[in-house]
């Protein structure tokens, strides 16, 4: 059966070309700001150092929370970490494990943490089987900071390395509820940079007649 290929929404995509390098904030492109804001939301892995405003932060985590779930079982566990302490001390035990690379990576200019050097770290789990639920809410949560005028980047490489019994006695100051685990983290910050908007491939998506 043949199938009808995207093309009102490569028109549409086309309309965002202008603004690929505005932020969400800026962008102007159509008369919509929640379409404006999954548009133009990008990647960030170089921060400003300073942490998320924990007013801003509260606003994001109530938007990731309202996100939708199977059942309204509500299994996640989000947990946010903005002391540096903390982030410094998981990362020298990562960089210890790393060995030579470590050194190499430790010596990089404006190294800081293992989080892509983000100065607020959101840390999402869920028990076996509420994957879907929390992936569900990092994006809300993603778009709600971008929104805002922040920026982020989901991390799995780092929990990885959580899951070693060397991080334990950080992941347990998470205070995980029993049987769940880490899925992934949000780097979170005020963005340093400004990426442009990488290809998509509109083919992954039609219309089946």
């Amino acid at each position: 059966m043949k199938h009808t290929t995207l093309f009102p929404l490569a028109l549409f995509v086309a309309m965002f070309v202008s603004c690929s390098n505005q932020s969400a904030v800026e962008s102007s492109c159509v008369d919509n700001p929640v379409v404006n804001t999954i548009m133009a939301r990008r990647s960030i892995r170089k921060y400003q150092d300073r942490p998320v405003d924990r007013a801003q932060m509260d606003t994001i985590l109530r938007c990731g929370l309202n996100a939708p779930n199977g059942m309204n079982r509500q299994d996640w566990a989000v947990r946010v970490v903005d002391n540096p302490e903390f982030l410094n001390g998981i990362t020298s035990l990562y960089l210890e494990k790393m060995g030579e690379r470590g050194v190499r990576m430790a010596s990089e200019p404006g190294w800081r943490n293992m989080f892509r050097n983000a100065p607020t770290v959101v840390f999402v789990a869920a028990p076996e089987g509420g994957e879907l639920n929390v992936g569900l809410l990092g994006e809300n949560m993603m778009l709600a900071a971008w929104s805002m005028g922040i920026g982020s980047c989901c991390l799995g490489g780092p929990i990885a390395f959580m899951r070693d019994e060397a991080a334990a006695p950080y992941v347990e100051r998470l205070k995980l509820p029993e049987g769940y685990r880490l899925v992934y983290a949000i780097a979170m910050g005020y963005a340093d940079e400004s990426p442009e908007a990488k290809p998509r491939d509109l083919s992954k998506a039609f219309y089946v007649e």
